[in-house]
C-alpha cells in the first residue's frame, strides 16, 4: 500500500510543475484524494457491496468535485489535474499512466446494459472538457483535444479533435519533436481540421480562378482571330 502511495505522489511531481513539496501534494491535490478513495470503494464493490461503495463515491464527489463510480477499473499512474467536473462511469477501464484534465467525462450513450463506458489505453491524455462516450477503446499513446466529443474507437498513436471527434494525427508520427511512445502532455498544440479545410478550399478556389482566367484569355484570342 505504501509503495503504491509513493508511486502516486511521484506521478504528480512528474506531470505537474506546480507541485513543490510532498506535504502540498498530500494535502492539496483532490485528484490524488479521489483516486485513493476510489480504491477503497472499489475494494468493497468487487466483493459484492453496493450501498457502501456508492456512499464513498458520493462523499468523494462532495469533497473533490470528481465522480468515479466504484465499479470503474483504474490502472497505475493515473494523474487527475485539478479534476473538477470529471465523471468516470461504472464500466470504464483506464490503463496505466493516463492523464485526465478537468471536466472530462468517460460516459455511456444510453440505457444499454453491460459494458457501456470507454476503455482508455496506456499513456493516453484526455484534455479539459473532452467527452468520451460509448463502449469503444481509445488506443494507447493517444491524445484527445480539449472540448472534443469522441463517439467511436480511436486507433493507437492518434490525436483526436472536434465535435464529433476526428482523428487528425495517427500512426506513430511526432508532434513538436516528441515521440508518441512517451506521455505527451502538449494537448494545447493540436491540428485544427476546420482551419485546414478552409485553407484547402482557398487553395482550390485560387486554382479555379486561375484556370477561368486562362480560359477567358483563350476565348478572347479565338474571338480576335475569327474577326
Amino acid at each position: 500500500m505504501f509503495t503504491r502511495i509513493k508511486e502516486d505522489i511521484e506521478v504528480v511531481f512528474e506531470r505537474d510543475p506546480a507541485a513543490r513539496s510532498m506535504w502540498e501534494v498530500l494535502l492539496c491535490y483532490p485528484g490524488l484524494h479521489a483516486i485513493w478513495l476510489h480504491r477503497f470503494s472499489h475494494w468493497f464493490y468487487r466483493r459484492g457491496f453496493i450501498l457502501l461503495p456508492r456512499m464513498i463515491s458520493n462523499l468523494t464527489r462532495f469533497l473533490t468535485g470528481i465522480e468515479i463510480h466504484p465499479g470503474a477499473t483504474i490502472g497505475k499512474g493515473l494523474f487527475i489535474d485539478h479534476g473538477t467536473g470529471i465523471v468516470i462511469g461504472e464500466t470504464a477501464e483506464i490503463g496505466h499512466n493516463v492523464t485526465l484534465y478537468q471536466g472530462v467525462t468517460l460516459g455511456g450513450t444510453g440505457k444499454e446494459k453491460g459494458k457501456r463506458h470507454p476503455t482508455i489505453g496506456d499513456n493516453v491524455v484526455v484534455a479539459s472538457g473532452a467527452k468520451v462516450l460509448g463502449s469503444f477503446k481509445v488506443g494507447e499513446n493517444s491524445k484527445i483535444g480539449a472540448g472534443s466529443v469522441v463517439l467511436k474507437e480511436v486507433p493507437p498513436n492518434s490525436t483526436v479533435v472536434g465535435i464529433p471527434g476526428q482523428v487528425v494525427w495517427h500512426n506513430g508520427k511526432k508532434m513538436n519533436g516528441i515521440s508518441c511512445g512517451e506521455i505527451d502532455l502538449e494537448h494545447d498544440d493540436l491540428p485544427d481540421p476546420v482551419a485546414e479545410m478552409m485553407n484547402c478550399m482557398q487553395r482550390n478556389m485560387g486554382i479555379l480562378e486561375q484556370r477561368i482566367s486562362q480560359l477567358e484569355e483563350e476565348l478572347r484570342k479565338n474571338d480576335v482571330k475569327s474577326l
